[in-house]
């Protein structure tokens, strides 16, 4: 009697299975890997990996599935996006992760950035601003598994000073300066990322290294991302 073996993709950390026999987009998500992240520059193994496991259709509106796995943002509701896969594998490099850290993300949005480092990291906190969202990605994340994601609604701008300090912190949404709460709550040798810029969806990546009191500041490119809202927009440099 003949039977069916099940090859399946176990992400360490987050406790998500997925079984390649079962997933029509697994040809399109390595096609993606190899054309947009891999064939872009990107070269950490893990962040590879991980791209290449993390379903991003689950992420997007049923009706963009087909897109999903196309190197562009796609529009999640509230006027946001989902980042394209190369600026969310190039963040995800930046910030060189390592199994043990802890990561503030801000800005949830549909929580495939966060299930992204969920697979890189020990513990990922994440908020997002916009309530349906925040509601919507906290749900998806725990239906899929994502065990070590802890999600709510909130100004990230303020970050999330009870689980202080953080080993890296992302932020997914364009600001004019980096959130001073934000520095406060990283660790000395810590790592944030961010879109820093004025011009409305024009703006430098930028990677800022805690090392004591100083700040190492490198700029990584050009990007466009929406802006940061709440606290983010009434502080100005």
């Amino acid at each position: 009697m003949a039977r069916l073996i099940l090859l399946c993709s176990i992400l360490i950390g987050a406790g998500a299975v997925f079984c390649s026999s079962m997933d029509p987009f697994l040809a399109k998500r390595q096609a993606m890997v190899e054309r947009d992240i891999k064939g872009r520059g990107v070269k950490d193994p893990r962040v590879l990996e991980v791209m290449g496991r993390i379903p991003r259709h689950r992420f997007v509106d049923r009706r963009q599935a087909g897109e999903a796995y196309a190197d562009h943002p796609l529009p999640i509701g509230e006027g946001q996006t989902i980042s394209q896969p190369y600026v969310v594998a190039l963040m995800s490099e930046a910030l060189h992760l390592k199994p043990t850290d802890r990561v503030l993300e801000i800005g949830t949005g549909s929580g495939y950035q966060a299930a992204v480092l969920s697979a890189l990291v020990r513990e990922v906190y994440s908020i997002e601003i916009r309530k349906e969202l925040a509601d919507s990605a906290g749900k998806r994340l725990a239906e899929l598994g994502y065990r070590n994601v802890r999600a709510r609604y909130g100004d990230g701008y303020f970050g999330w000073q009870e689980a202080a300090p953080f080993d890296a912190i992302m932020v997914t949404a364009a600001a004019n300066h980096i959130p001073p709460p934000l520095l406060k709550q990283l660790k000395d040798g810590g790592r944030l990322i961010l879109p820093l810029g004025s011009t409305m969806f024009s703006q430098t990546l930028t990677l800022v290294t805690r090392q004591g009191e100083k700040l190492k500041v490198d700029q990584l490119g050009a990007v466009s991302f929406v802006p940061l809202t709440g606290e983010g927009t009434r502080k100005k440099r």
